[in-house]
C-alpha cells in the first residue's frame, strides 16, 4: 500500500512552478538583451548566453525533480519507490553520458 506524501507533492509543484518561471525569466531576459544590444561586451555575458542558461534550467527540470523524490523516498525509508527513483535517475546520468562520449568521439 502506497502512503500519499501531500508535502511531496507540494514540494514538486513548486520546484516545477518556480523553474519554469525562472528558466522562462532567463530566456525572455536573454532575448531582449539579444535584440537591443547584440554587441553587449561590457559584462562579457551576451543575451543568447543567458536564454541558453534557461534552456538548459527547463532542461534540467525533469532530472531534478526525479533527484527531489529520491531524497524524500530516502528520507521516509520508502526504499522500493526510492529504488526505482535512483534507477530512474541512473538512466538519465548514462543517457548523459553516453550522448557526450558520443558527441566527442562522432563529432560531425
Amino acid at each position: 500500500m502506497m502512503k500519499q506524501s501531500p508535502a511531496l507533492e507540494k514540494m514538486l509543484a513548486g520546484l516545477l512552478r518556480y523553474g519554469t518561471w525562472i528558466a522562462c525569466a532567463a530566456i525572455g531576459v536573454g532575448m531582449t538583451l539579444a535584440i537591443l544590444d547584440p554587441h553587449l561586451g561590457t559584462l562579457h555575458v551576451s543575451g543568447m548566453r543567458i536564454a541558453t542558461v534557461g534552456v538548459i534550467l527547463f532542461i534540467l527540470l525533469p532530472s531534478t525533480r526525479v533527484l527531489l523524490m529520491l531524497t524524500v523516498f530516502l528520507r521516509d525509508r520508502d526504499y522500493p519507490l526510492a529504488m526505482i527513483a535512483a534507477l530512474v535517475l541512473a538512466i538519465i546520468v548514462l543517457g548523459f553520458v553516453v550522448g557526450t562520449y558520443t558527441m566527442t568521439v562522432m563529432p560531425d
